[in-house]
C-alpha cells in the first residue's frame, strides 16, 4: 500500500500543518507520522529568541493532526472534519528544538458516528517528548 502524504488526508496547510511524513495508518484505529523541525519555523523568533524551544500546545496539536490520520482515512468519516474537545493529561518531558525530528504515534481509543478519544505521543528518538490524550468531536467538514 502507497501512504498518503499528509495534506491529502488533512485539511491543515503551512504554516499549520504539523505533519511531514506519515509512516503507517490503520484506518480507525491508529496512526504513526513525523515531523521534522527545520528551525525556519516562525514561532522559534519568539519562543525564545536566544533558546528556541517547541511550545507543547503545538507538540499537542501535532499529535491530534496525527490522530486526524487515523480517522479521517476511515471510510465512515469521509467528508468529515474532527475538532478538538479536550486535552487531558497532557505532559511535556523533554524540549524540542530546531533540528530535531519527533515521531508522532496516535492510537484511538473510542470512535462513535460523532466524537472519539485517543491516546498519544511524540519522541525524539528514544526519548518522550510530550504524551497526551485527546477528545474529539466529529462535524460535517467543508
Amino acid at each position: 500500500m502507497t501512504l498518503l502524504k499528509p495534506e491529502e488526508v488533512l485539511p491543515h496547510r503551512p504554516p499549520f500543518l504539523f505533519v511531514d511524513e506519515i509512516l503507517e495508518i490503520v484506518p480507525g484505529e491508529s496512526a504513526t507520522a513525523i515531523w521534522r523541525l527545520s528551525g525556519s519555523e516562525a514561532f522559534f523568533t519568539g519562543h525564545f529568541p536566544n533558546r528556541p524551544t517547541l511550545p507543547g500546545v503545538l507538540m499537542c496539536e501535532a499529535i491530534a493532526q496525527v490522530g486526524a490520520l487515523a480517522v479521517l482515512t476511515d471510510e465512515r468519516y469521509e467528508g468529515k472534519l474532527p475538532l478538538f474537545g479536550g486535552i487531558n493529561r497532557a505532559r511535556f518531558r523533554r524540549q524540542v528544538v530546531p533540528g530535531d525530528t519527533l515521531t508522532i504515534e496516535v492510537q484511538m481509543t473510542r470512535l462513535s458516528a460523532r466524537a472519539g478519544k485517543g491516546e498519544g505521543q511524540a519522541s525524539v528518538g528514544n526519548e518522550l517528548a510530550a504524551s497526551c490524550e485527546l477528545m474529539f468531536v466529529i462535524v460535517d467538514g467543508a
